[in-house]
């Protein structure tokens, strides 16, 4: 989950939302892929940290099959990630900062946990959910103030053309 964190951490450095995703193949304790939310690098709604992440594992083990690997996220996966994880067939999700507002392991829906669904994932929720709850109430934060505090000019209506 440290590694996590610090995908985290360059997230919110390069202005996107500060979440991590680490997958490991629990048999070695091999990082498989690690990445973070990249949605305004690659102007793309689904590059979310867990979505990147395990395609990037996906290609490492040359398997779409995630079987026998555990998905660290500082945040609790939203229904686009857990329905990767269910697809990537993910057995174990460990996650930082729940998600009140999308959580899909059991805040809002537990889609990780769905018995209709032909795979479910064990999830443990909490693991240094300070520091992961943390960045994003930072982040979020920074965001709210007004932009003379953020270092950036701010403008007033005689700056404005016209």
């Amino acid at each position: 989950m440290e590694l996590a964190l610090a995908e985290a951490r360059a997230a919110a450095e390069a202005g996107e939302v500060p979440v991590g995703a680490v997958v490991v193949r629990d048999a070695d304790q091999r990082i498989l892929a690690r990445d973070r939310n990249r949605r305004e690098e690659t102007e793309d709604p689904s590059a979310h940290a867990e979505r990147l992440a395990i395609t990037a594992a996906a290609r490492t083990l040359g398997t779409w099959r995630l079987e026998g690997c555990t998905l660290y996220v500082t945040l609790e996966p939203c229904p686009m990630c857990a329905g990767a994880i269910v697809n990537a067939r993910i057995p174990r999700v460990v996650y930082g900062a729940a998600d009140p507002k999308a959580g899909a392991a059991g805040s809002v829906v537990d889609l990780l946990r769905h018995p209709r669904l032909n795979h479910r994932a064990a999830v443990e929720g909490g693991l240094l959910a300070g520091p992961c709850g943390d960045v994003l109430v930072q982040f979020f934060a920074a965001r709210r103030r007004p932009a003379k505090t953020r270092g950036s000019p701010r403008r007033t209506a005689d700056d404005a053309e016209g």
